[in-house]
């Protein structure tokens, strides 16, 4: 991974193409497994991610082919915020409004919890919107 001043690049290679999309099979590693003690270490991590984008940006590549994929380092911040950070907020500020309405805990922390369902579900809803937003380029 490279971090460029406002992008992120992942080396990839083009998996298949289809109609209007493409498919890019990313190899994300653990920081660990360039390391020499990586066959010993059981922490070392290699996961194969499938990234989709539109056909116009995969240009003159095909099947096969290495390319470079690139997406703006805030969007990353953002994914950060939409999946841990507002999650949170809404389980904490949910637990407290409900032992301040004098609930037991344990149902306050159920119905916190339960707070997750229409967030994660207005997520969900909003997918569409996302895939949008968050876009990959090809370089």
């Amino acid at each position: 991974m490279a971090v460029g001043e406002e992008t992120v690049t992942h080396p990839g290679v083009v998996r298949k193409v289809e109609g209007d999309k493409a498919e890019i099979s990313v190899i994300s590693k653990a920081s660990c497994v360039s390391c020499s003690l990586n066959n010993i270490c059981s922490v070392s991590d290699m996961k194969e991610k499938i990234i989709e984008v539109d056909r116009a940006e995969l240009g003159r590549y095909s099947e096969g082919e290495n390319v470079v994929v690139e997406m703006k380092q805030s969007y990353g911040t953002w994914a950060v915020l939409l999946g841990y950070f507002f999650p949170f907020l809404v389980l904490f500020l949910g637990l407290m409004l409900f032992l301040h309405w004098g609930l037991d805990q344990g149902l306050a922390g159920i119905l916190a919890i339960a707070l997750l369902v229409p967030y994660y579900g207005l997520l969900y809803l909003l997918r569409g919107f996302f895939k949008k937003r968050f876009r990959y380029h090809i370089q």
